[in-house]
């Protein structure tokens, strides 16, 4: 994962954060949808806890 990567994702988490649907689902799918590498579970807990 490189810094545009993280900096897309965290912005991701917080926008979607606040509305009223899955966030982690967002996680999930935007990388898989553009074929980037798994970011990891200690990735995904870290945007979590930040937001």
């Amino acid at each position: 994962m490189n810094l545009l990567h993280a900096l897309v994702l965290g912005a991701l988490q917080g926008f979607t954060e606040v509305l009223p649907i899955s966030s982690s689902a967002h996680l999930i799918l935007v990388p898989w949808l553009l074929k980037w590498p798994e970011s990891g579970l200690t990735f995904d807990v870290a945007l979590h806890l930040g937001t």
